[in-house]
Formats: structure tokens, sequence, C-alpha cells
């Protein structure tokens, strides 16, 4: 097994990717006049699913930087989230469970949390690469705050994601390569990332095929 890390050139890519999606976020959020403070929910229970190895790689740049009783603690949280969401999806409920990574109303790897973390709240568009248009309405108190500003939700100011997924596509194929598709795809939280360990990967299955028969 092999495992993936980011050159520092691809670290800083993402890191440039991040600070673009926060920005964006602030300028619709002033435009809306639409804020966290005060809310009664808390977004990080939210049971978010993550999908790049190159995101994963990322959140475990932030994860060794911390020094090892942290580190410790953030496991032994990890595993209780998992026993938590795996108890809650056997009662065929959807899991809501508070992240790991949360200390006092913040995140412990605040400037490594991933995409999702980031652009959840307010209004936001995206464009798939088979060209369908995808509409997010924003948490529920934003919601609120659009209904009584506009007559209807597309006339809200929104962040348009697809240009900065972009960003974070060609990202995750330089990490990669070509052979992208033959990896098994990631649909992990962030506990899972951290209790599993770093992102690896394994010589794809048709390759080993070749080689053993050249052995």
């Amino acid at each position: 097994m092999k495992e993936l890390r980011l050159s520092r050139e691809l670290s800083r890519e993402i890191s440039e990717i991040y600070q673009a999606m926060e920005s964006d976020y602030d300028k619709v959020a002033r435009k809306l006049s639409f804020s966290c403070d005060g809310c009664p929910d808390n977004c990080c229970d939210s049971y978010f699913l993550h999908h790049t190895y190159s995101e994963w790689a990322y959140l475990w740049e932030g994860f060794r930087a911390l020094d090892e009783a942290r580190q410790q603690e953030l496991m032994e949280r990890s595993k209780r989230y998992v026993v938590e969401c795996e108890a809650a999806e056997a009662r065929g409920e959807r899991p809501q469970v508070m992240c790991p990574l949360l200390d006092d109303g913040r995140c412990s790897l605040y400037s490594h949390r991933l995409m999702v973390c980031r652009t959840h709240g307010v209004p936001a568009s995206m464009r798939r690469p088979d060209g369908q248009s995808l509409s997010f309405p924003g948490c529920f108190r934003c919601q609120k705050i659009v209904k009584k500003k506009f007559v209807h939700d597309s006339q809200a100011p929104h962040v348009e994601r697809t240009p900065l997924l972009q960003r974070l596509v060609a990202v995750e194929r330089e990490l990669m390569g070509e052979r992208l598709h033959l990896y098994p795809r990631v649909k992990l939280t962030i506990a899972r990332m951290l209790i599993t360990g770093p992102p690896t990967i394994s010589t794809p299955h048709c390759e080993r095929a070749g080689i053993e028969a050249d052995v």
C-alpha cells in the first residue's frame, strides 16, 4: 500500500481553493445579512460525507501537526462518533452526531476543514460534468431570510461552486494520475478519514494481474 501525500504545490492549491470558497461565501452572507451568530442549531452535527483523496490527505496534514495527546483525543472521539452513527443507521435514522473535531464551538482543524464544511449555509449552485445544474437553498436559517427578502428563491445571491470544484477535481487528478477511475471512490465522514488513517492506494487489480502473470 502506498500513502497518498500532497506535494507542496498541491497542498498550496487546496489552501487557495478553500480561501476562495470562504471569500465567495462571505460575499453572499453579507448581501443577505446572514450570520451563524446566535443560531440555535449547529451544522457540525450534520452527517456530511466527503469524496476526494486530496481532501482526505489535506485533513491528515493538519492532523499530523497536532501533538500526540491531541491526536489521541480526537481519535477516541472519532471512534465514538462512528459507533453512534452506526447505531442511528441501524435504527433506520440519518445520523445527527456532533463532529469529533468540534471544541467550544470551533473546529480543531479549522484551517484544514473540508469543502462541505466551508460551503454549507448560504445558497449555492453548481453545474455537473453532464451539464445538469444543481441548486442548494442553504441552511434553514438562511432560507428564512431569503423568503422574507425575495419573491422567488432564484432571485437571491448565491455562491457558484463550479469553478472551484473544477480546480479541486484538477488537484485530485494530479494526485491520483490518469488511473483515478480504477481506485475505490471515497465516501467517508471526517471521523472515518481519521480512524482509517491517511489515504493509501494499492496496485489496481487490472495491473496486478499483469504483474503476477509476468512473475
